[in-house]
């Protein structure tokens, strides 16, 4: 049997380096992981959310973020997202041979959601979900949104999130981030009947 051409067996990673008058972010993703974390945002529960997605998702996170929590969480919340998506992106390439498309549904206790992507390179979220309490941990809740529309457009995914029913934000929260890393789990798997094909007609993802 002939040995698989060595872009389909390398290491896909990606790191960033992002740095503001705001943020200092280093972040770096193994896709091919085992879902080993090492994550440190300056806001406890944004890093329970982070190490869920890296556990799940199988994809290896290493994210380090010094941000101006003095004057509030919205540039560590983005600027972290954003970097996370572009190490993602950087670790995807051209996205020869993935699956592309991931979907899940999570369930958490009273709570289930439900979350569809396409790693598109076209980016888009439509989100249906909210939270009946202002913060979870010390993290402001309308900040969890925007993290994953800031996702989303630097990595380029068109995101669908819902919450189809729940009560306790803690689970909404946990089951959407669960249900995002296992749909991404899903979309980033290299599909070994598709070789080196990019999975479009057009021959490219986005553009």
């Amino acid at each position: 049997m002939a040995d698989k051409p060595a872009s389909l067996t390398a290491p896909r990673t990606g790191s960033i380096k992002r740095g503001t008058a705001e943020t200092r972010i280093e972040i770096s993703v193994n896709l091919d992981g085992t879902g080993a974390y090492d994550v440190s945002t300056g806001i406890g529960f944004l890093d329970h959310m982070v190490e869920q997605f890296s556990k799940h998702s199988l994809i290896d996170v290493t994210m380090k973020v010094e941000g101006d929590l003095h004057v509030d969480q919205h540039h560590t919340t983005e600027d972290c997202a954003i970097a996370l998506g572009q190490a993602l992106s950087e670790a995807l390439g051209n996205k020869a041979g993935i699956t592309r498309y991931g979907s899940a549904y999570s369930p958490m206790d009273e709570t289930l959601s439900r979350v569809a992507l396409d790693i598109s390179g076209r980016p888009y979220l439509v989100w249906k979900a909210g939270f009946t309490q202002e913060k979870l941990g010390e993290w402001d809740t309308e900040l969890i949104e925007h993290w994953f529309y800031s996702v989303a457009q630097s990595a380029g995914l068109t995101l669908h999130m819902e919450l189809l029913y729940g009560t306790n934000n803690h689970h909404i929260c946990e089951s959407l981030y669960k249900g995002f890393a296992r749909a991404m789990r899903i979309a980033v798997e290299r599909d070994p009947r598709k070789g080196e094909s990019v999975p479009s007609t057009k021959g490219q993802l986005g553009g």
